[in-house]
């Protein structure tokens, strides 16, 4: 079965992807939750009209992502973590801090979009992430974990 996707879906793919999926998952899922719409042949020419629209729109917001990555890899991010006299971290500093981080910096990146290269932190130190800012685009930039 053929499904259009209304929306990013992280194991199958990105809007407006035509993607093949088990027709159980698609009847029962993807179509009635709204994240995708059966691929008909009317619905195709629909989706073609609005690809090529959006085309331009979205080379305007990859080159946005590339300029919102230039910015990220120029920048010093620092998440501070309480922590013992040792340098351990009370807990572990997870993506949703470092967004937090970055938003103090004056950079909105969605934290869901944001992963820690190399696992939990639970260590001060310096460490580097990725962010996907774009389907094409993904920025890596290093941040250090300091004691409050």
């Amino acid at each position: 079965m053929e499904v259009i996707l209304k929306k990013d879906i992280q194991p199958l793919g990105f809007q407006d992807d035509v993607v093949t999926v088990k027709p159980g998952y698609g009847r029962n899922f993807l179509i009635p939750q709204g994240y995708a719409v059966l691929a008909t042949s009317s619905a195709r020419k629909v989706h073609a009209e609005n690809v090529k629209q959006r085309a331009k729109k979205d080379e305007k917001a990859k080159a946005d992502a590339q300029a919102l990555a230039a910015k990220l890899a120029a920048l010093t991010v620092k998440v501070g973590a309480k922590a013992g006299e040792s340098g351990k971290i009370f807990g572990s500093v997870i993506n949703v801090q470092v967004g937090d981080a970055l938003k103090a910096q004056g950079v909105e990146v969605d934290r869901k979009t944001i992963k820690i290269l190399g696992g939990g932190i639970k260590v001060l130190g310096t460490y580097e992430a990725e962010v996907k800012l774009h389907r094409e685009v993904t920025a890596k930039f290093a941040f250090e974990v300091v004691a409050e």
